[in-house]
């Protein structure tokens, strides 16, 4: 694998990233630029420790992770999906509750669009890649990617909140239904 395949790698591992921070930015009015940072900071971490990890467990743990990664991804998606579709349930005549970017949210989220690192992390092993190197270009690409993304979100800012609200948590449900489906296309 040459260094721009460590690239392409990333920008492919970041799209989960990006869709997440994509989602998370329509819904989110306050304190923008921290919610920006948390979810780009939480989602680049996750994308430089998964590769890691996956380089050290390469072939002990490949075999069961890559067997139900799938399935992980998508609960994990399929959670954050129906909390935020709840969360637009409310009243017309309660003041909007912004969703929070709690702790076991930001790790939810990190942990749900890192696991491919995980397994790319043993890809790269096997190839000789260089690990530092490799996983400081995959975290630091999700970070741009997903920073950038979630700022984009200020071109939707005159839709209704319950609407954004209710279309990224069905964003959310669709990503962890692709990563499933890739999945069972693929065997």
């Amino acid at each position: 694998m040459t260094s721009l395949e460590v690239w392409a790698l990333a920008a492919a591992l970041s799209a989960d990233a990006i869709v997440a921070a994509f989602s998370y930015g329509l819904i989110i009015q306050n304190r923008r630029t921290i919610a920006a940072l948390k979810i780009a900071l939480t989602t680049g971490a996750g994308q430089f420790i998964m590769p890691i990890l996956g380089w050290f467990a390469a072939q002990s743990v490949y075999g069961l992770i890559a067997q139900i990664d799938h399935w992980l991804a998508f609960a994990i998606f399929l959670i954050l999906g129906i909390k935020v579709m709840a969360d637009a349930r409310r009243g017309d005549d309660e003041p909007p509750a912004m969703p929070e970017l709690t702790l076991d949210t930001l790790l939810l989220i990190g942990v749900a669009t890192s696991i491919d690192a995980f397994v790319s992390g043993s890809m790269l092993y096997v190839m000789g890649e260089p690990l530092l190197v490799s996983a400081l270009i995959i975290g630091g690409t999700t970070f741009v990617l997903a920073l950038a993304a979630f700022s984009l979100c200020r071109l939707f800012k005159n839709f209704s909140l319950q609407k954004l609200e209710t279309a990224s948590g069905l964003i959310l449900i669709a990503l962890g239904c692709k990563i499933l489906c890739e999945h069972l296309i693929s065997q």
